[in-house]
């Protein structure tokens, strides 16, 4: 019972309780200087809401297991709550603990989530030291946290965009969306673009909503994704939360929020029968509108595992049988016109 109140049950690292204890006792004159750095694992949210809380779990058990590597025995390593962990050292100096935020910062450790599934592990980090008994030792948590979020504001960007094209790279080995997959409905959707008068602002948008459009299907299982067969009742109420998933991976990042909306959406269908919201006409983001024509043709007109190409005839003469119920009857019309595809 001792040992469960001192420590994390999910990491067995220090909890805040103990740290706490140890600072109160730590603070004296012998013990000087004392480092204190502060740590933030980076994209956490990204994957709950991509593969879940396990996963997440995951990768906060991957960095405790880094620091354990990093740290002496007699430092104390906590979990502070959530997604930050505070490291208290006694007797070290600045010099020592600027080389040990380093290191941290420059790990390059990977968490494995299945056979060919990987995603990187990112630290954000801040530290502060007490060198003389002025100091108060509560003052070293508010100095290590701002540079903490400094270096997670400077480095948010990248980081999660890294975590992104991760994503990314394993939506492509696991399941049909390809690289050509995207770039292909990008071609045809800048020209449907043209073709309507969006503005350059737009088709930035629209160019990468192809790409990210079904970014959500990460999160389902590969065996769904490639099933040749026809899918359960259950197996398509998995498939449905891709839109979801992907709309919470991109919220997430501010690069990509501005499509995520769109992303929600683009399996709604024009008469109110799609998912995930039964959005119906206008109300449907224009964008996404656009986008699942596209998306519609491409799949027919390329070899999937649960179905055969059909020509470029046969595809356009079902886009047109689904104008009015699936797609919007006015991009439809667009869309039909001889230059577009």
């Amino acid at each position: 019972m001792e040992y469960l109140s001192y420590h994390d049950q999910l990491t067995d690292l220090y909890n805040r309780s103990f740290l706490e204890t140890e600072i109160e006792r730590l603070d004296v004159e012998r013990q000087l200087p004392i480092s204190m750095i502060m740590i933030d694992l980076n994209g956490l949210k990204i994957v709950n809401d991509t593969y879940g809380h396990e996963t997440g779990d995951k990768l906060l058990q991957k960095t405790a297991d880094v620091l354990r590597d990093i740290f002496r025995d007699e430092d104390i390593i906590a979990r502070w709550g959530g997604d930050e962990f505070v490291i208290l050292l006694n007797q070290t100096s600045e010099v020592v603990a600027i080389k040990l935020a380093n290191r941290i910062k420059n790990i390059n450790e990977v968490v494995k989530l299945s056979e060919n599934e990987t995603i990187p592990l990112s630290l954000a980090v801040g530290y502060a030291v007490k060198k003389g008994t002025s100091t108060e030792v509560s003052t070293l948590f508010q100095r290590a946290e701002n540079m903490m979020y400094k270096n997670k504001l400077m480095e948010k960007k990248s980081n999660k965009s890294h975590i992104i094209e991760t994503l990314m790279v394993t939506l492509r080995e696991k399941s049909s969306e390809t690289e050509a997959h995207a770039e292909r409905m990008g071609k045809v959707a800048v020209q449907l673009g043209k073709k309507i008068g969006l503005p350059k602002s737009e088709l930035h948008r629209l160019s990468l909503l192809t790409r990210l459009h079904d970014l959500g299907k990460v999160g389902i299982e590969k065996g769904i994704l490639s099933k040749p067969t026809k899918l359960s009742k259950e197996e398509w109420e998995e498939i449905e939360k891709h839109p979801s998933i992907g709309y919470r991976i991109c919220s997430e990042v501010e690069e990509f929020a501005h499509v995520a909306q769109e992303i929600l959406a683009h399996h709604e269908h024009w008469d109110g029968s799609g998912y995930p919201r039964g959005l119906k006409g206008e109300d449907i983001p224009y964008l996404a509108r656009i986008i699942s024509i596209i998306d519609a043709y491409d799949v027919m007109t390329h070899d999937r595992p649960y179905s055969k190409a059909v020509s470029k005839e046969e595809a356009l003469a079902e886009i047109k049988r689904c104008a009015g119920s699936q797609f919007d009857p006015n991009l439809v019309e667009k869309f039909l016109e001889e230059d577009i595809v």
